[in-house]
């Protein structure tokens, strides 16, 4: 069996792929593994065939690369939006892997593990590769190597007890956005009582719902922002229940009869963005009701149902609902493209640029303090400039976002062979180690190092006030793991996750960068 896994490397990266998902999916008490089965696998795998590591360095930069890239364009919107919001909760996460420095030097005096060694359980208890290098360099030997092999998988274990712990809670978040996860829009018809400025409305101004139907006397049409409202006019109010509930006793009552039912002349229709000259454009900007009479009133995005705002950015793949006169259905189809197949198609060229530019990024490296560099690696790099990317939607020609369903899947794709990929590598240097005095030893302090730095994250999260969602977020991004992420977000469905994961992640590593060279100091 050995010889078969050793001479086809790809086959044993998705053999364990496979083994490591059906594991990923066993309920042990309230925890499943999901993506981070494939970790446990390939530790095992790569204990039976010890040679094979050294033959998947590419698969695991690939995957890795992958992962964060897709990560940062999925969260590259709302991160620079968030980010005043989150440069607290930045500070905590310093705070915290300083905490986690100090725990290794005294949990490493005090456990008789030798600095080498410590340094190394630092690194991989807190999953963070650039780390290890920074060790490995700081130290001029293997032993952190070993270090990390142990802490690694311990890191990995105590993360999900403890975001299986937070992320589901609902524990007062005063300081942070609310979720849109989960939520879903309503809409209701209104007789107006009194005529009215349409400013006057509550949530009108502040965008929490808009108006889409207007039926005065015997005609019914799109409302037109800016109109007056008249007595007995009717129209449709869409937004969350409570706004509109608010909105329709402010202008008069609901009426049983809603206006939407009626599609003799104005019709109300989903439209699936496929134009690439759509994306990256705000809804004000798309101009629906000057080119069509229309008027867009929510977005799907994923799971996902948004109120569609003045300033809220389209994305390739959403699904916008629309209201628009009948006769015009054919020139918005073909405005918006609504074309399934071409939303599955990833655009290779931005992505392919992409990815080189965030592993150029990765490459660039900065001296440090005591002889040491510190680069962002395949990890932070693409990352990074994924985020900015994100953010930036469109430059020129090129469409940097890619549609959600593609991002979800070249995303799983990337975390699973990279969490292989690791497994197998470590596979030998686990199994040589962890059950020797010295081993056990090791993994009591990657115990230690785990706990403290995440112990110390919730109750930043908590003095904070942000949700139990971002600081779970928050929890992964510390320890650098993107099988965290994943497992994070398929307990709960929140965006916060992904965005608390962003903010934390990159800086991480450069924290913990610097923090080898201060544990090699002093331990």
């Amino acid at each position: 069996m050995g010889d078969i896994l050793l001479s086809s490397p790809l086959l044993t990266v998705f053999l364990v792929v496979s083994l490591g998902a059906a594991l990923g999916i066993i309920p042990f008490g309230p925890i499943k593994l999901g993506a981070a089965g494939a970790l446990f696998v390939g530790l095992f795998v790569g204990y039976v065939v010890p040679e094979l590591g050294d033959k998947l360095v590419l698969v695991q930069s690939l995957g890795l690369g992958l992962f964060v890239y897709t990560v940062g364009l999925s969260a590259g919107q709302t991160f620079f939006s968030d980010l005043r919001k989150q440069a607290k909760l930045m500070l905590g996460l310093i705070i915290a892997l300083v905490f986690g420095a100090g725990a290794t030097i005294l949990g490493g005096r005090m456990l008789g593990v030798a600095p080498d060694l410590a340094v190394g359980v630092f690194a991989g208890s807190l999953t963070t590769t650039p780390a290890l290098a920074a060790a490995t360099q700081a130290t001029d030997s293997g032993v952190p190597g070993v270090g990390y092999s142990l802490g690694y998988p311990v890191g990995v274990v105590i993360a999900i007890i403890a975001i299986s712990m937070v992320v589901s809670r609902r524990w007062e978040g005063k300081n942070d956005v609310e979720s849109f996860a989960g939520k879903s829009l309503f809409a209701g018809t209104a007789l107006v009582s009194e005529a009215m400025s349409v400013r006057s409305v509550p949530g009108w101004k502040e965008q929490k719902i808009r108006i889409s139907y207007l039926e005065r006397g015997e005609n019914t049409r799109i409302f037109v922002p800016g109109e007056e409202l008249l007595e007995d006019d009717r129209i449709v109010i869409v937004g969350m229940k409570d706004d509109v509930v608010v909105a329709a006793k402010a202008v008069g009552e609901f009426v049983d009869d809603h206006l939407a039912d009626h599609r003799a002349t104005i019709d109300f229709r989903s439209f699936v963005v496929s134009s690439k000259d759509i994306a990256s454009k705000t809804v004000a900007a798309l101009n629906i009701t000057g080119r069509f009479g229309g008027v867009i009133t929510r977005i799907h995005r994923g799971d996902l149902e948004l109120l569609a705002q003045d300033n809220s950015v389209i994305e390739l793949g959403d699904r916008l609902m629309v209201a628009f006169p009948r006769e015009e259905y054919d020139n918005v189809e073909k405005f918006f493209g609504n074309s399934e197949r071409q939303i599955s198609q990833v655009d290779a060229i931005s992505m392919g640029l992409g990815m080189v530019l965030g592993l150029l990024l990765g490459m660039v490296e900065i001296s440090l303090p005591g002889g040491s560099n510190f680069s962002l690696g395949a990890a932070a790099g693409p990352l990074v400039v994924g985020t900015i990317l994100g953010a930036l939607q469109k430059t020129g020609p090129f469409l940097w976002q890619m549609p959600l369903a593609a991002n979800q899947t070249i995303r799983q794709l990337g975390l699973l062979l990279f969490l292989a990929a690791v497994g197998i590598a470590s596979g030998p240097a686990f199994a040589r180690t962890a059950f020797t005095a010295t081993g056990l030893r090791a993994l009591v302090l990657a115990l230690i190092i785990a706990s403290v730095v995440l112990f110390v994250t919730v109750l930043v999260g908590k003095f904070l006030g942000v949700s139990a969602q971002r600081t779970a977020g928050a929890m992964a991004g510390v320890l650098g793991q993107p099988a965290l992420l994943a497992f994070a977000s398929s307990k709960e469905n929140d965006e916060r996750i992904e965005s608390g994961y962003a903010a934390i992640f990159a800086l991480g590593i450069t924290v913990k960068i610097i923090l080898v060279t201060v544990v090699v100091a002093l331990a």
